[in-house]
């Protein structure tokens, strides 16, 4: 989870077969590791020792530990595939898992209620990440966590920040909620249902159920308690909403169409938004930006601060957080999405990568040429947009394409 980690996204990107095209990952550096593992793994032991982790923890996880190059391989890999939102939407947000999702909720319901009289975090929003990260503990993963944190401690590319992840693992272990051989997980060395990495298992597990542990692979208490903890830590705010699908009008001043603008709610009810239904927006002060994933004539979103604070947080994939923050209220009974107001063009990976050559050519684009519509390509067509006075959602068309062609 937790989000701007590798395999944080590829949790999404594994129940999606993709990596959704909100965010793009940096080419992985070309570095070379210095010391052999094993004297890395004997330097990492006497560390572990000095932060106060016990000799029996050390030699319960280190013992006869060796080096994965799988997990390094697999960390350096770029194999990503783009797709739209709203392929993105059908793979993760289906109605098995609204099925399943609800029958959750009512198994649980005392839990939930507890959970979100303590922590302020509606069930339903737990429940679509408890859905989306493990599908309820059917998807936790199945590599030795231990094993692979080790690998990526060790490796030069972002061992730093693995070796905190490794050693927040031994403490885990210490404090008795997880024995070694139960740390099993994703090849990032999350852990448990809904895929805490092992900082935040420590810092913010919860014993829900009163047993002394914290069980994360097995505690429906657990795992509801820690994940409602969790949300409340990232800053959401109690009884507020996260996501609403809206009905925009064709003449909005697009250029306000982004989640990083926000307007109070009244100002959009005053711009011709309302409701999916037709129901007015009420005429408050509330904070609120239009998301619009694939232009003015796809989908379109309010988001509050509840989304752009938690939901960017836990995952910064911008189509995964939509989509989760989407599956939250079809569980609290939102009708399916609308496909929008038209038809939108498809930009899959050389579309994309066209694009952004021409944007570069124009000057409003200085990353990398890589296929995948992240939040600095958007920037980059929106400004595009602007210079040639076509409506500025930030979504490409293939007549912005001819006009930069043209250049």
């Amino acid at each position: 989870m937790r989000r701007g980690l590798l395999g944080q996204l590829a949790a999404a990107a594994a129940l999606a077969g993709v990596v959704a095209p909100g965010i793009a990952f940096a080419a992985a550096p070309e570095c070379q590791n210095t010391v052999s593992f094993s004297r890395w793994l004997a330097e990492f032991r006497q560390e572990a020792a000095a932060a106060g982790i016990s000799r029996a923890t050390i030699s319960a996880a280190l013992d006869g530990m060796t080096l994965d190059r799988s997990i390094i391989a697999r960390d350096r890999r770029q194999t990503f595939f783009a797709q739209s939102f709203l392929d993105v939407v059908q793979k993760l947000a289906t109605t098995h898992r609204i099925r399943a999702g609800t029958r959750a909720m009512q198994r649980h319901k005392a839990i939930f209620q507890r959970a979100e009289r303590e922590f302020g975090v509606p069930a339903s929003v737990i429940t679509a990440f408890w859905a989306l990260e493990s599908d309820f503990g059917a998807g936790v993963g199945k590599l030795p966590v231990l094993r692979s944190l080790a690998a990526l401690a060790y490796d030069c590319r972002r061992g730093e920040m693995f070796r905190g992840e490794l050693m927040d693992a031994l403490r885990i272990i210490d404090r008795g909620d997880l024995r070694p051989n139960q740390m099993v997980g994703s090849w990032a060395g999350e852990l448990g249902q809904t895929q805490f990495l092992p900082s935040h298992y420590y810092r913010h597990a919860v014993d829900y159920d009163g047993d002394g542990r914290r069980d994360l692979f097995n505690s429906p208490a657990d795992i509801i308690g820690s994940t409602a903890a969790f949300i409340r830590h990232l800053g959401w705010k109690r009884g507020q909403p996260w996501l609403e699908e809206v009905r925009v009008t064709k003449d909005l001043p697009w250029e306000e169409a982004d989640i990083s603008i926000t307007h109070p709610r009244s100002r959009w009810a005053q711009w011709g938004v309302t409701y999916i239904s037709g129901k007015p927006l009420p005429r408050d002060s509330m904070p609120a930006s239009l998301h619009l994933p694939m232009g003015r004539n796809g989908p379109a979103f309010l988001v509050y601060p509840n989304f752009t604070q938690v939901y960017l947080q836990w995952n910064q994939s911008l189509y995964y957080a939509t989509t989760a923050a989407y599956l939250a209220t079809r569980l609290d009974g939102a009708p399916p999405m609308s496909k929008g107001r038209g038809p939108v063009e498809p930009f899959g990976l050389a579309e994309t990568r066209e694009l952004q050559r021409l944007l570069r050519r124009a000057g409003l684009y200085d990353a990398e040429v890589d296929g995948i519509m992240g939040a600095g390509t958007r920037a980059a067509v929106k400004a595009a947009q602007i210079r040639f006075g076509l409506p500025a959602d930030g979504y490409p068309t293939s007549e912005l394409v001819q006009r930069l062609r043209r250049l």
